[in-house]
């Protein structure tokens, strides 16, 4: 947590939380146990709003995108409603984003949805990304000297591999198929999930030697706690 954001913690009357379900009761929990560390000498209450069910998407990029716009705007009408229902004309609310909201997050697009049918103003707090924690528990660069760093997705990288990363770095997000196996058995490969929880995993190696054992432990920390958030950083074998 940053001093910023401690601050703004406390200044805060009513916390929007996503009820995902019982799997991701954790996410919440956290969330709670945040506001309980850090909050001081000051009434506050959280709102938890159920979570729109997302619809399977259909083939191909396009119907992905469709079935994603149209979950968004379910949600913009839900946590549109709940502020206007629970948060009074001079209130402050908050939604705690996990992570940074500025990266592969879709709060500030459902925000600025719900700002266009109701009348607030909100501010941005960034907070810890998935990628510096990454980095910061393996004590590892984010990038080669003088190479680029692609940031993409698992989708992404299982339709076009590790092209644009002109030989660099890649950082892949939002992958839940393992899609780094597709690479070639000597890329690099940093993984870590559950990053600065009490269940954090690491593991550090090339493909050929920790792929299926990544595969293996993500496979049985998702049917422990119903759950999982991970993310990798990808380097070409020849890389130092």
């Amino acid at each position: 947590m940053t001093v910023q954001a401690i601050e703004a913690l406390n200044s805060t009357d009513v916390f929007f939380l996503a009820d995902k379900g019982e799997a991701k009761h954790d996410l919440v929990a956290l969330r709670r146990e945040v506001c309980s560390r850090y909050i001081r000498d000051r009434s506050y209450r959280f709102v938890e709003l159920p979570d729109p069910e997302r619809a399977a998407p259909m083939s191909g990029q396009a119907g992905y995108r469709e079935a994603v716009s149209d979950w968004h705007a379910a949600r913009a009408q839900v946590w549109a409603q709940a502020i206007e229902t629970e948060l009074g004309p001079d209130g402050v609310g908050a939604f705690l984003a996990w992570g940074d909201p500025s990266l592969y997050d879709s709060t500030l697009r459902i925000l600025d949805a719900v700002a266009a049918e109701v009348d607030i103003k909100y501010d941005v707090i960034p907070g810890i990304t998935a990628v510096q924690a990454l980095t910061a528990r393996h004590r590892i660069l984010l990038n080669e000297i003088g190479e680029p760093v692609l940031v993409t997705t698992g989708r992404q990288l299982r339709t076009r591999g590790m092209s644009g990363s002109a030989c660099g770095s890649v950082i892949v997000l939002l992958d839940a198929e393992c899609s780094f196996q597709a690479c070639p058995p000597n890329t690099r490969i940093w993984w870590g999930a559950y990053l600065g929880t009490d269940h954090e995993l690491l593991v550090a190696g090339t493909i050929g030697e920790v792929g299926a054992q990544i595969e293996e432990l993500r496979t049985e920390a998702r049917a422990q706690h119903g759950w999982i958030m991970d993310t990798y950083l990808l380097r070409p074998g020849s890389a130092r």
